[in-house]
Formats: structure tokens, sequence, C-alpha cells
């Protein structure tokens, strides 16, 4: 295997790590998109004494004991808190041509140019322990939510340079690349990812800007910063994508690679023409917050056993149903990655991937030049698969394609946009889908939605009282004394009471009643009361067990059920 990273080179070629080893922190660096630094130290394959001696003679610069440092307060104010956290790097030196920073590993030349480019000063290193460097950058700032309001009151004092009448091209670029610009999208789109949002909204309106984060499926604002810094920043966004920042009365897609805190973090980028400029969002990919493996997530046993099942079969179409955001990606790639072995072919038609996967071959669709699911399906089927995921099943022809490789001895995973499982068979054919043809490939179909947990910090226990007893149709003898539990709101998850989410399932095996049913083209409220018959939770149901458990509240299993 080759190891781009100099340090791990140098670390293999002094004997400090095996051949074995080395292999195994490079293959974890590009799973987990963890630094090598993190890896090798944190997996104890070697002291990080040892491993910051290889950083400082590869890089030839010094080590350094920031605690005993005296770092001057120009520091701080030339070198801005959004850079040094964005970064995990903390500055020790600072002078009118050059700044010193604190790295624990070796920086990748993009980030030396961004923090130059920045600060429009030489940068140089020295090495010091990830540990030390955090306290520094905690002595130097403060706490990180004063951060973002520092940063505004410097901005309104630097808004001479990032006009708003702004009508050339040469105009916007200059704006776009101001200082106070890249350091304010900078830090929104640290203070995101640490927040764990999956989307960033910028929206300019007539007399404001507002951004707002979405966490945990709902959307929360930050602080506005002026309406004038609307299209600056929206255009900093545009140059960061690759997209045209001339071009503001169509729509536009795009992608950024960020490495934040030490994580490589993707972004979608697609703009929209409003009345009052572009609105901008993007989609938040961490891949090291997404552990693609089906004991992550969150299915109870007897789901669990259903799914392995299934997905284990030689041929069928399997389906997972829900609403934008439900998570259905997250739970067909945990199936891919269950199933993928080196004897087994997998293709994925996409629109976008949002996943890399080893070992998966990935398309991603571009409707715009005629690279539809549709056309997709076609050309996979000659390329030999034994597995085929299509992002999802929006028409006719694409049903048929997929029921089609089905039929001919390949395992189809797909997605719909319908409220429940039975509700998927119903969909397919109203795309005019023979029903003997739905009745003979589904395997089944997993219905699913996220709900909010229960912030484990203000954890509160109560006893429900009867009109949420008869709200979730339950009596005093199904949950005796037990009581249920809400989040009372605390800093750690913002007053919500909630922190990260939760899935709930319901899972419906096509047994031959099911299939006797479909033919019959039974309707939807038909064919739940069967599968429940059969042994199907309804979603409701599953989600009562995360109440009973305290993980989540009875608010959000209503809402979502």
């Amino acid at each position: 295997m080759a190891h781009r990273n100099l340090i791990l080179e140098e670390l293999l070629n002094t004997g400090r790590l095996t051949a074995d080893q080395a292999d195994a922190i490079h293959e974890e660096h590009l799973e987990q998109e963890k630094p090598i630094h993190e890896v090798a130290v944190g997996q104890g394959y070697i002291e990080e004494e040892t491993y910051l001696e290889t950083v400082a003679r590869v890089m030839g610069v010094d080590q350094t004991d920031l605690a005993m440092l005296a770092i001057d307060d120009n520091v701080k104010q030339a070198v801005p808190a959004s850079i040094a956290r964005l970064y995990r790097t903390a500055p020790v030196q600072v002078d009118h041509a050059s700044a010193v920073f604190a790295v624990a590993d070796l920086p990748s030349p993009a980030v030396t140019d961004d923090i130059a480019f920045v600060l429009s000063r030489h940068v140089n290193y020295v090495v010091a322990p990830q540990a030390d460097i955090d306290a520094a950058i905690l002595r130097l700032y403060g706490e990180e939510s004063a951060s973002e309001n520092d940063l505004l009151s410097a901005l309104e004092a630097n808004l001479e340079e990032v006009g708003t009448d702004m009508i050339d091209l040469a105009d916007l670029e200059h704006a776009a690349s101001a200082t106070p610009v890249i350091q304010f999208v900078n830090l929104v789109l640290y203070q995101a990812v640490k927040d764990r949002a999956s989307d960033i909204h910028f929206e300019p309106f007539e007399h404001e800007f507002k951004i707002r984060c979405r966490v945990d499926g709902a959307l929360f604002e930050m602080a506005p910063p002026p309406k004038r810094l609307a299209l600056p920043v929206i255009s900093r966004i545009k140059v960061i994508a690759g997209l045209d920042i001339a071009e503001s009365r169509l729509p536009q897609d795009g992608r950024i690679q960020l490495q934040v805190a030490g994580h490589t973090i993707d972004f979608r980028v697609s703009t929209l023409p409003t009345q009052f400029g572009e609105s901008v969002v993007l989609r938040v990919l961490d891949r090291s917050n997404v552990q693609l493996d089906i004991g992550n997530i969150g299915f109870p046993d007897d789901i669990r056993t259903s799914f392995i099942e299934d997905i284990q079969k030689p041929n069928g179409i399997v389906i997972v149903t829900g609403p934008t955001g439900s998570g259905k990606t997250t739970t067909l790639y945990a199936g891919l990655q269950h199933i993928n072995r080196t004897e087994t072919k997998i293709l994925t038609a996409e629109d976008p991937v949002e996943y890399d996967v080893d070992g998966i071959i990935q398309l991603p669709i571009r409707e715009n030049i005629g690279l539809t699911f549709a056309s997709a399906l076609r050309s996979f089927l000659r390329q030999d698969p034994d597995v085929i995921m299509v992002g999802e099943i929006r028409d006719q022809e694409t049903a048929q394609i997929a029921i089609q490789a089905s039929l001919t001895g390949h395992l189809v995973f797909s997605t719909l946009h319908t409220n429940d499982a039975p509700g998927a068979v119903t969909r397919l054919i109203d795309m005019d889908v023979e029903p003997y043809l739905i009745a003979s490939t589904l395997e089944a179909v997993m219905g699913q939605r996220l709900v909010r947990a229960i912030c484990p910090d203000c954890k509160t226990p109560f006893r429900p009282n009867n009109a949420m007893r008869e709200l979730l149709e339950l009596d005093r003898s199904q949950i005796g004394e037990q009581p249920f539990y809400h989040g009372a709101g605390c800093d750690a998850c913002h007053q919500t009471g909630y922190s990260g989410r939760r899935a709930i399932f319901e899972y419906m095996q096509i047994s031959d009643p099911l299939r006797a049913a479909i033919i019959d083209r039974k309707p939807t409220v038909a064919l739940r009361q069967k599968a429940v018959e059969l042994g199907m939770r309804t979603l409701r149901e599953d989600g009562l067990r995360l109440i009973l458990d305290g993980c989540s509240t009875v608010e959000e299993i209503v809402q979502y059920t």
C-alpha cells in the first residue's frame, strides 16, 4: 500500500512502525476521515512524544512547550478565532510579515495557503501536543459562543471593504475575497459542523440577511450578519463551490470539500434566485459522523434480523421509504456495506452520491445531460452486477427497469417518498406497474422516520397524564409506574431539550398473504391491516419503544407518526 503521508513514511523508514501497522493506520485514516496523528497515537501504535519528534524533524521546525510560552496580545488581534478553531492550530507569534502557528501534525499545503491568504503573511510552524494547542486556543479566545459575535463586530468595522453596490464581476470577486468575508464564512461553516448541523441556509430578505442551521431536524437561527453582507458572503460560497458568480438568475449546484477541525467535510451547495438575492443551502456531509454499519442504525433486534435476511437474497427488491431527511440513504448504505464482499459486484446510481464507499461503484445522476436513473439502470444491467442501488424510483420507466433487473437475478435496493411501508405498494401501482410484477419481485419495504432524542444532560422524568396516555392509545396497566422523560433544556442542547436523533421503523416483509393482497389491488389501508395481522409493528408502535426506553418524547413520536 502506498503511503502519501510523509510522517507515516518516516515512521516506517525509521522502524518506529511495521509495514502492517502503517497500512492499518493509513486505512483507518482514509475510512474514518481521521487525521493520521489521531489514529496513530489514539490507537496506541506509537507514543505521542515520538510522533511529535518525527513531525518536527520532517518539517524542519522546533518543538515548543505552549504551557510555558507567553503569547503577546497582538497575536489575538491579528489572528481571528475562526482561523485557529477551523484548523485546530494555535498562533504563537505574529509580526508584520509572518505568523507562527503550533501544530500537532503535518499541515496540508492548502491549509498553509488559506491561512497565509487570510492573514496576508508568510506562515511558519512549531510543533506541540494537540491537547496543549486546544488549551492555548481556549486561553487566547475564550469560549466559542463569543467568537461569532466578536467577528460580527469586526465585520461592522470592515464593511467599507465589502460595499453592496457591486455591479461588475471584478467588484464582486474582490468583495468575495475580502478578508472579513472569508473569516465569516469559515466561522459559519465551522460552527455548523461543530453543532452537528445537517444543512446551512443563507437567506437574503428585503431588510435582513438570515443564516439558519438545521440541527436534529429543527432549524435555529445564528446571529444575523448585516444585510449588506449578503451578496459578498453568498459570492464567497459560490467561489469556493466552483460556481459561476456572475450568474445569479439561474439555480446552480456545486460541492465544497473542506478540512474542518481535522476532518474532511463535504458540503453540497444549491443556489436559488429569489426576489431579494440568491438563497443558498449547504447540505453538510460529515463522513466522520457516519457509521455505515447495520449495528449502528438503531434497528430493534427482530427488524435487524429480518433486514439482514432479505438483503442477502440473490434477487428481489428492497425499498426504504419515508420523507426527505429520514435517513433512507444511510439505511440502504448500511445494508450495502453489510453485503459488500469481493465476490459481490455492487453498482449505485444516486442524485448525488452522498457517501464514498470502497468496493462499490457509484454513479452520480446528471439529468441535464440525459443521464437519468432509468438510463443508468439500463447501463448497469450490461455491467454484470449482483446488487444494484437506485437512489429513488421516480417514474414508471425506472420502476419497470428495476423490476426487470430483479426478475433477471439481481438484488435491487431503492427508496420511495411515501408516508409508510404499505404506501410504497400503492405508489408503484400508481406508476402503472402491474401488481403481479410487484408481488413477484418485492421482498420487503422499510418505513422509517428520524425523531429527536432527549438531551442526556437535562433529561427529566415525569408521570404521563390521562390525555397523554389516550393520545398514545395506552392504558395504565401497559406502563405501570414507569416514568416518561423530557429534556428541560440546557446550554448543551441550545435550550431545546434534544440532542441527536434516533430512528423508528416499520418493516413489512412481503409474505404470500400480502402478495395475494397486492395482486388483488387492495388499498393501502387493507395492506396495512394485513401486515399488522402478520406481525408488522407500525411506526407509532415502534415510537412507543423509544418513549418507554426514555430515549425520546411523546411530542416527537406523535408529530412524526
